[in-house]
Parts: C-alpha cells; structure tokens; sequence
C-alpha cells in the first residue's frame, strides 16, 4: 500500500458534492486530504505518489449494503464460509465495500449454522469487508412471511434470542423483529444493551404497535411497504407509522418493482433523507452467469421484472437481482441527486448502524471509495482501505 491521489473529479462525501477535487490517500490507508484542484500545483506529496487523473468522475464512498442473501450464485443460506467469501469478492464488483451478510428466518439450526459461516468467514475477505450479521428473524409475524421459512418463525424467546447473540459472537449488529410480538419490549431492551440495532419488519403492527416499538428503541425498518402492515385511514399501519413519524428508519430497495419509483421519490420529499437507506436484500443468483435459480437452498425462483418470484406463485416476490450500483442508477434516472442517492448508500447505513471511520469521504476516514463516470455512472475504480482492488481506469 502506498500514497496515491485521485486528481480532476467530483468528491461526494456521503452529504456534499464538491466539484473539481481531488483526494489524497495515505500509505496508511486513510483519506488525509480534500482539496479544489485549484490548488493543486501548490500541493506537494511525499515521493512516490501514485496520481490517478479520474477524468472527472464521481469519486464516492464505497457502498454498504446492510441487507443482502446473496450474489453470484453464493449466499447465506449455503450455510458456507466459502460461500460468504465468495459473496464479498461479487460485491467489490459492483463498488460494495461493506456488507452485512443477512440470514433468514429458518430452523434454528439453520440459523445458526448461516451465523457460524458468517462469522468463520470473518477477516479473510478478498472484495468488500463483513461489517457484521443482520438476522431477519426468527420473532417476526407468519401473517407476513414474504421469503421467510414458515417453520422457522418463532414466539419471543429470551433464550433463543441470546443464544443468537452469542453464536455470532459480537458480529451480529441488527435484527428483524415484528414489534407487535408478545414480550417485545423485554427482547427490545436487552436488544439494546447488546448494542443491537433492531429493525420493525415482517410485521402485521398497528400504528400503535409501532409507536411502543420506538419507545422500546425500535428506530429503523426493513424494506420498507414489503412485508408489512399496509396504510389504512383508520390504522395507518406499519407503513404508515413509517411515513409520519420522522425518527424512524427505513431501508428501501430501489428497483422499481418492490416499490414504485414515485412512491420513493414521496418518501424522500417526506422524510429527513438522512433516515433511509439503499438496500438490495438480493439473493443468490443476483448476477448469477448460469445454471438453475435456487434460494433457501431447494426453492427454485424465476426473474420476472428484474425480481425473484416464486415459482408457483409469480405474485410472491422472494428478492431482490439489485445491486447497490444499479440502485444508485435507478435513483439517478428517476431524478433523485446523486448526492442523497449516496448518502443513502454510505453515510447513512454508516451513521444508524455506528460503524466508525468509514461511509463518509473526509480527513481521517479510511480510503474505501468508488470511483464512477460522469456519464453513465458505471465503476472505473474500487479501493478498500487505500489498496485498489478493481481498475477500469485504462478502459475509460
């Protein structure tokens, strides 16, 4: 790893766009230095730098997707190391530079088993970082199960719930929970002193539910308007409880099939935009080059839209085949800035799930960015703590 600086670009920094940047990037794999081009004849770097001329290009923070099953054929539910790895060196691909590996609600063991790879696979990434586990389940509704395994949903369970805890041992950062459940609120608090962030999902709450569940620190929400309590005008409902109340969280998956485009554009002229967040939930065969589509292991799935669906029954959708650059595209084309695109995308997920130095571009943040063309927002360049892992800059 060596001093390298990106020169003659766009810097977004997770809220602000500054044009005509560059950026300087220490041998220690940290960001030291922002600074107008301008004054770029008066800088002087140690010997050795690298300067890279981006050619104008957006130069962003690395995405982090904090829900996603699978890419490239690999996913959680493999219950493989192998296949966590294999996972992160996809996302590289597509300017992820952290992630949360994200298990279903399944049998117990099951469950336990998707955590233990996850937690194995730890510290031997070759692409984009495991930033920890999000666990979607097993204490959520059957009412709506969406892709989850019917058989693995399972009432509050106290010691269930720390036997989760402890299988991930301290990796895992959040959990999908339906907060209408019986003794939520006591799960909700030790929740809390686990440092857990917990997220209203696969839930049938009424607005009331969801304004306890905030009291208890139930703060964020899991792709929100699926899998959840509809709007009503005399129950608002989960979605409802979402769009009125300011403080809660929500992810979003821009696709244009699980939400409508204009209803994500409501949400973002309702909402602080600081409170959502990009997502994929995609699944095992998003980018998948060949073979037969198969999520939770033996369910075979058809693409239809640019979305899973069930099989023998197309009206389920089971995921997600997004990525978090093509959601930042879609939003883009739907005439979202680019600016609140990414800061849905890094600084964000960064700020709500308190992961450190990293999702913002400033003085001291580690160097994780991704580079993009002006034109037509695809990836010239991808670095994870200042080393370069995918280079496309000859090509441009």
């Amino acid at each position: 790893m060596g001093n390298m600086v990106l020169t003659n670009g766009t810097v977004i920094t997770g809220y602000a766009k500054l044009h005509n940047c560059g950026l300087f990037m220490d041998s220690e794999g940290k960001i030291s230095d922002i600074f107008n081009m301008r004054r770029f004849s008066q800088k002087s770097f140690p010997k050795g730098t690298k300067i890279i001329d981006v050619n104008e290009a957006f130069i962003v923070p690395g995405f982090l997707d904090t829900h996603i099953h699978g890419i490239g054929g690999y996913g959680t539910d493999d219950a493989k190391p192998e296949s966590i790895l294999a996972m992160s060196k996809h996302l590289a691909d597509y300017g992820v530079s952290g992630f949360l590996p994200t298990i279903y609600t399944d049998t117990i063991d099951h469950m336990l088993q998707a955590i233990d790879a996850v937690v194995s696979a730890i510290g031997h990434e070759a692409g984009a970082s495991i930033l920890g586990i999000h666990v979607e389940g097993p204490f959520i509704s059957s009412e709506r199960l969406g892709a989850q395994n019917s058989e693995g949903v399972h009432p509050v369970d106290i010691d269930v719930f720390n036997k989760i805890i402890e299988r991930g041992k301290g990796h895992i950062v959040s959990m999908t929970v339906a907060p209408e459940l019986k003794g939520m609120r006591e799960l909700a608090l030790t929740a809390i002193k686990a440092g857990i962030v917990l997220l209203a999902g696969h839930t049938n709450a009424t607005y009331e539910n969801i304004i306890e569940g905030m009291q208890a620190g139930i703060l964020h929400s899991t792709h929100f308007f699926n899998a959840m309590s509809r709007l009503h005008h005399r129950n608002p409902g989960t979605v409802g409880a979402i769009m009125i109340q300011q403080d809660m969280q929500c992810e979003i998956i821009a696709d244009g099939v699980h939400v409508h485009p204009e209803l994500i554009k409501l949400l973002i002229r309702e909402k602080p935009t600081s409170n959502i967040v990009l997502v994929t939930d995609s699944l095992k065969p998003t980018m998948q080059k060949e073979g037969t589509f198969w999520v939770h292991g033996e369910e075979a799935v058809r693409m239809q839209d640019g979305a899973f669906h069930r099989k023998n029954d197309p009206d389920t959708l089971l995921g997600s085949s997004l990525t978090m650059l093509q959601g930042i595209k879609n939003l883009v084309d739907w005439e979202v800035p680019i600016e609140t695109a990414i800061q849905m995308a890094t600084s964000n997920p960064a700020r709500i799930y308190n992961f450190g130095f990293i999702g913002r571009l400033a003085p001291g943040y580690f160097a994780d960015i991704a580079v993009l063309d002006n034109s037509d927002l695809s990836l010239k360049g991808m670095f994870l703590h200042g080393n370069l892992l995918r280079d496309y800059f000859s090509n441009s």
